[in-house]
């Protein structure tokens, strides 16, 4: 038989299963012609024939839509270039047909009768002929197509045979013991990798409910032989290796496949040893940012552990939202306070200080700037985000288990003054020219999801030291030198939240649209915050005023802006209330100056039809996360961030579909419907209304409002458009003591600024 006849019957095998079509002929014959041929050493095929006889299958019951010719068992010597190439091209259609036949057999909407032929054609394949091992032997191939296709037809039918409940073969699990109990650059182990890869992704997509056993019957015979590869890894020198590429290749396959196997310890509540590796190699994997390396490399193994720390990996391959905490993890705790101490240790052995973040400026098309156009140097946000978030919250990790407050304390300082450090150079104008807690909005404020991470991560180091301190820090003078250490080491949480209102132009729609957004944990941030700041008024209407006096003049000393708010802080605001109104001098800080809020952060100022489809996702945070008693009680609650995912999910869908048909009204409906999701929040009270655009309000206007009044303005709007939707049912979790809150935090003011 030669190779023409055999693309044809693969090209018309292939139409047909593309359609999801029923088949003409017998099964075995579509079998023999999907057998990849046997090569020998030199890589030539073996005779069609060889491969019939392996099936069982002889000449006489090949297709009757081909005529066939037997030809000798002998190999076939392939001398021209256009025979090597037909016989190229038949292998990448074998390999495509059955990718192509085993996806079919796995969808849904594939017809019932087809998928049985289908699924016949691959158990005899299975059954009648070492098709592992065949397809292993091409990974050795120099053809990297050719390689890599093989790779994921194995990968197909390893994860066909997992869903069918088939043994996997021995050869397939010695093969994997052979080539990964030590890390090598060759091909067998970089394929290998990818097919492991693939088979772990498909059963990430599975949506039936044995994912858990079906993981399980896959990585239980390779848990051994995986934590001795990821060990012999991470104890190699790059600069040893002869070909430095193939040594990338490698590493960025392994470091893929890692990834997979910590997520799926986070989504799929399987305990393996394999899925551990990570957390037990954390301080080797960290040393791979400092290998000498490219930036790409580097850039996925901080972003890996960044994950890893916020409990995210694998988030873009599940279609559902995981417990941020899987129960019955009894390993979780301990590992992840390894991961913590790993970075902790090694930031401070310098970690921060060998990174390069500076990138090259980006050009329309991915190309190179032109000769004659002015480069400007540029940081690397991403790595600049993910650095400090690495550092932030290892030190909340840390914190959760240390008892001594002195401890806590010097450590905090240590670490902050390493990140402020490492982020000086790359904030401009300089970060020494401002407040030291506007690091976090001025990294941050491009990505909304890692600044509310952060800033949570700031109030759990916060609320933990100041619960350690309450029994010591009676002192009048203590509580100086304590609140002096907030501001300076960047983490004061009134000065954070401040910051982060004024990155959105103290808009009442952006916090409501993180409020209903599932894509953020400020839900979480924001009761606790509020609970906090219902607790320590005072303190936040004195940097309030601090705020307004200070950022009036051109510029800022630290040291004297920290000692000139302690002194404010002696006098105490409710001293001074009655001079309040009157303070409200010149604020452009809260006013003109203020720059515009990022394109991810705030919502458009005109009206929209319908939200986001970013937030129809189902939200992550629990119900709960608004019922707390007290803001103790918001300390472990991440621990028990699944108890409501499944009702919110629900109610969370009801209430968008109730809010697009709500707006999709004619008449007075959909005029309040539009005005509801626009800019137009205000409360009827307020008879000046700020704009997000500064520029648009009148300036006389705008310089006399203070940042304390346009906070509380802030969360008057927001409490009336809570109301407003829970009021018709269209807010997607039961608001009642979120409200209850912001009413508290209103009336407080009110009651602060006119005490009679």
């Amino acid at each position: 038989m030669n190779m023409t006849d055999v693309c044809d019957v693969l090209e018309q095998l292939y139409k047909q299963v593309l359609l999801g079509a029923t088949l003409e002929n017998d099964k075995q014959d579509y079998a023999v012609s999907l057998n990849p041929a046997f090569s020998d050493h030199d890589g030539r095929p073996a005779a069609f024939s060889e491969c019939s006889c392996a099936l069982g299958v002889h000449d006489e019951h090949l297709p009757s839509s081909v005529h066939l010719a037997t030809v000798s068992a002998a190999p076939v010597c392939l001398k021209s270039h256009s025979q090597r190439s037909r016989a190229r091209e038949a292998k990448l259609l074998q390999l495509t047909v059955m990718k192509v036949m085993v996806a079919r057999i796995l969808a849904a909407e594939t017809e019932c009768r087809a998928k049985e032929e289908y699924r016949e054609i691959i158990n005899i394949l299975l059954k009648s002929s070492d098709i592992d091992s065949t397809l292993t032997y091409m990974f050795r191939n120099p053809d990297k197509l050719l390689a890599h296709m093989a790779s994921n037809c194995l990968a197909l039918l390893l994860y066909f045979q997992l869903k069918e409940k088939i043994t996997l073969r021995q050869s397939w699990i010695a093969f994997c013991q052979k080539n990964l109990s030590e890390y090598s650059e060759r091909d067998e182990v970089v394929y290998c990798l990818c097919t492991l890869t693939v088979v772990m992704k498909e059963i990430f997509k599975d949506t039936c409910s044995q994912k858990t056993e079906i993981l399980r019957q896959f990585l239980t015979p390779l848990d051994t032989v995986l934590e001795d590869f990821y060990n012999s890894l991470f104890s190699q020198h790059l600069e040893n290796h002869q070909d430095p590429s193939k040594a990338v290749h490698s590493l960025m396959g392994s470091l893929e496949l890692l990834e997979l196997l910590t997520a799926s310890r986070i989504h799929l509540g399987l305990h393996c040893p394999c899925q551990r590796i990570f957390f037990l190699t954390s301080a080797r994997v960290l040393d791979v940012i400092t290998w000498p390396i490219q930036a790409f490399v580097k850039r996925k193994s901080i972003l890996f552990v960044k994950k890893s720390l916020l409990w995210k990996v694998g988030e873009d391959l599940c279609r559902g939202s995981p417990p941020p905490f899987m129960p019955g993890d009894r390993h979780l705790e301990a590992d992840m306070l390894v991961l913590a101490d790993a970075v902790l240790r090694a930031v401070d052995q310098g970690l921060l200080r060998t990174l390069s973040v500076r990138g090259k400026p980006s050009c329309f098309g991915g190309g190179e700037l032109q000769l004659g156009c002015e480069q400007v140097p540029a940081s690397d946000h991403v790595i600049l985000r993910a650095s400090s978030l690495l550092v932030i919250k290892s030190l909340e990790i840390k914190f959760q288990n240390c008892a001594s407050a002195d401890e806590m304390q010097v450590d905090l300082q240590r670490f902050m003054a390493e990140l402020l450090t490492f982020l000086k150079p790359h904030l401009q104008p300089s970060l020494w020219s401002h407040h030291p807690c506007e690091w976090l909005s001025r990294v941050f404020i491009e990505q909304d999801d890692d600044i509310l991470e952060a800033a949570r991560a700031s109030m759990g180091i916060y609320l933990r030291l100041a619960r350690k301190r309450e029994v010591t820090a009676n002192l009048t003078q203590e509580k100086e030198i304590w609140d002096h250490h907030t501001h300076e080491n960047g983490y004061n949480p009134h000065c954070i939240f401040l910051f982060f209102l004024k990155s959105v132009g103290f808009d009442s729609t952006v916090l409501l649209d993180f409020l209903i957004s599932s894509e953020t944990c400020f839900l979480e941030y924001f009761v606790r915050y509020l609970k906090l700041l219902e607790k320590d008024w005072d303190e936040f209407f004195t940097i309030c005023k601090c705020l307004d006096v200070t950022k009036s003049s051109d510029s800022i000393n630290v040291c004297g802006w920290v000692s000139s708010l302690v002194q404010g802080i002696e006098l105490r605001p409710l001293a001074a209330l009655g001079s309040h109104r009157k303070a409200r001098a010149a604020v452009p800080w809260a006013s003109d100056t203020s720059p515009k809020p990022s394109k991810q952060t705030v919502m458009s100022k005109e009206p929209q039809a319908t939200l986001p489809t970013s937030h129809l996702r189902p939200p992550q945070a629990s119900q709960s996360l608004v019922n707390y008693d007290s803001s103790d009680d918001s300390e472990v609650e991440s621990r028990d961030l699944c108890v409501a995912n499944g009702k919110r999910t629900s109610s969370y869908q009801e209430a968008m579909k109730k809010i697009r048909d709500t707006v999709g009204t004619s008449g007075d409906n959909t005029e309040r419907s539009l005005e509801l999701l626009s800019g137009s929040l205000v409360s009827e009270e307020w008879n000046t209304p700020l704009s997000m655009d500064c520029d648009a309000a009148p300036e006389s206007i705008a310089s006399e409002v203070g940042i304390s009044d346009r906070t509380v303005k802030c969360f008057e709007e927001l409490q009336g458009a809570v109301y407003r939707l829970q009021k018709k049912n269209l807010f997607p979790y039961n608001p009642a003591a979120l409200l209850k809150l912001l009413k508290r935090i209103v009336a407080i003011c009110n009651k602060s600024v006119n005490p009679l």
